[in-house]
């Protein structure tokens, strides 16, 4: 296991970034291709790391074979400070070419706070909607800012 020590007095804002980079390369690494995901907080971790840095929403997919091992994490839509434009065709097409059994969503809101718009709410229904017509589960959609609000706990999926 990697250490990292920090003395806050000689920390500097160039350092966070090396830092947060250096994460998630572990966290790649540690949730590669094949790797089954077995805990939510280890997921949650995972997408944390890989949308902290974004200053603009970013979406990205976890896809899963039917064993919930990842195949891809991609990012498939980028947006502005508060939005992203989601296009559930191009992600039914994404899915299909990983011939994916089950898929993760997660954004980040750059605002840091982590709660669902309407709009987040109406497009992972449109997004389940869509997917179930070719027998892909929806397992989770988070959203990453100060904290991770997670739909599946939340009673939304």
């Amino acid at each position: 296991m990697l250490f990292i020590q920090i003395s806050p007095d000689t920390f500097q804002p160039a350092q966070e970034d090396d830092v947060i980079a250096e994460a998630t390369h572990i966290y790649n690494h540690y949730l590669a291709r094949g790797t089954a995901l077995t805990s939510p907080k280890d997921v949650e971790h995972y997408l944390n790391l890989k949308l902290i840095h974004y200053e603009y929403e970013v979406f990205v997919a976890l896809f899963l074979d039917n064993q919930h091992c990842i195949i891809s994490c991609d990012e498939l839509f980028r947006g502005t400070i508060d939005s992203a434009s989601v296009y559930p065709r191009e992600v039914v097409k994404t899915a299909l070419f990983y011939n994916a059994a089950a898929i993760i969503f997660a954004h980040n809101h750059p605002s840091g706070l982590a709660q669902p718009s309407q709009a987040d709410k109406l497009i992972t229904q449109r997004l389940k909607a869509a997917l179930e017509l070719f027998d892909i589960r929806v397992l989770d959609h988070f959203i990453c800012g100060a904290t991770i609000y997670s739909f599946a706990e939340h009673g939304l999926l």
